[in-house]
């Protein structure tokens, strides 16, 4: 894939060695975004007392549904503000081009005990559904997002840092459209109560973990990568350590979000999208594809 550079100076923009780097591989980083201390009390006092206050939260979902913590830069200011930094979203127009929506957010935490991740690429986001929740034009890209993956705790091989295997991004080795059959949550089900492995193009296929690399990174760093690109985590072998990561997600301003459905159905979950919208976090909104918001849930302006 070739990356779209943008006309413009950016800030904190990729150069051009590390735009070829990132098309040839599928993920660069980390890159510093906060202090580690920072990153540390930012979440501590900020963020986690966030999470616990569904207030204005976009879904009406108890605390320990396994998709509530989804979207959460849609209610909670300092979220709001972190999928807007520059440090993020100039090198996301790097790669993406001036006309940017954040479409996702969702935490990842990995707590002592907690399984591996299964090796996984997602295109559409349809893997637990089956419906997409993303649409390339039909002269576009075959398709999924930019991930930009930021530790709130340092995250490493012993605690579940992630994994990936480079240049693995151009080609989907699933087919979201087969679904997944949910398991309950099952904490050794590999992906979130679900088995990846069920939607496999090749059921004898296993990917080629000798090509494997991990991204440590401290709190307050933060790694990019195509959603298409083969990535896992590793598990949480300590005893007191969690790893606590924030992956925003972002699309051109082009992509249709969550077309033609009015819900979101998967990890035993069905919540409405009426107070959901598309964050326009660069440039112009030109095609009207989507609901895109001016302020948060709790008012806060997001232009």
């Amino acid at each position: 894939m070739e990356a779209n550079v943008t006309v413009g100076v950016l800030d904190y923009g990729l150069t051009e060695k590390e735009l070829q780097k990132f098309s040839a591989d599928g993920v660069i980083g980390p890159f510093d975004l906060y202090d580690r201390q920072e990153a540390l009390d930012l979440y501590r006092r900020s963020i986690r007392p966030g999470l616990f206050d569904r207030s204005h939260a976009a879904y009406d979902l108890p605390a320990d549904a396994p998709i509530a913590n989804y979207d959460r830069h849609l209610d909670i200011n300092v979220l709001s503000e972190h999928v807007r930094h520059p440090r993020i979203v100039d090198k996301v127009r790097s790669i993406l081009g001036p006309d940017i929506l954040c479409w996702r957010s969702e935490f990842f935490p990995k707590y002592p005990g907690d399984a591996g991740t299964q090796w996984h690429q997602a295109d559409t986001f349809a893997h637990a559904s089956g419906k997409p929740q993303i649409r390339w034009g039909a002269n576009e890209r075959f398709g999924g997002a930019i991930t930009v993956w930021t530790g709130f705790t340092d995250c490493n091989e012993q605690n579940g840092c992630m994994k990936f295997i480079p240049g693995t991004h151009e080609s989907m080795m699933y087919d979201e459209s087969k679904g997944m059959t949910y398991q309950g949550g099952s904490k050794d089900s590999g992906f979130f109560g679900y088995d990846y492995r069920e939607l496999q193009l090749d059921p004898d296929w296993t990917p080629n973990e000798t090509r494997a690399v991990s991204k440590e990174l401290h709190a307050g760093q933060f790694i990019i990568f195509w959603s298409t690109l083969m990535h896992a985590s590793f598990p949480n072998s300590t005893e007191k350590q969690t790893r606590m990561a924030f992956a925003s997600r972002y699309v051109p301003a082009t992509v249709a979000v969550y077309p033609d459905t009015q819900y979101i159905e998967e990890y035993g979950s069905r919540i409405s999208l009426d107070r959901y919208g598309t964050v326009l976090v660069s440039g112009e909104d030109r095609l009207g594809n989507n609901r895109v918001i001016d302020k948060n849930l709790r008012g806060l302006p997001l232009r």
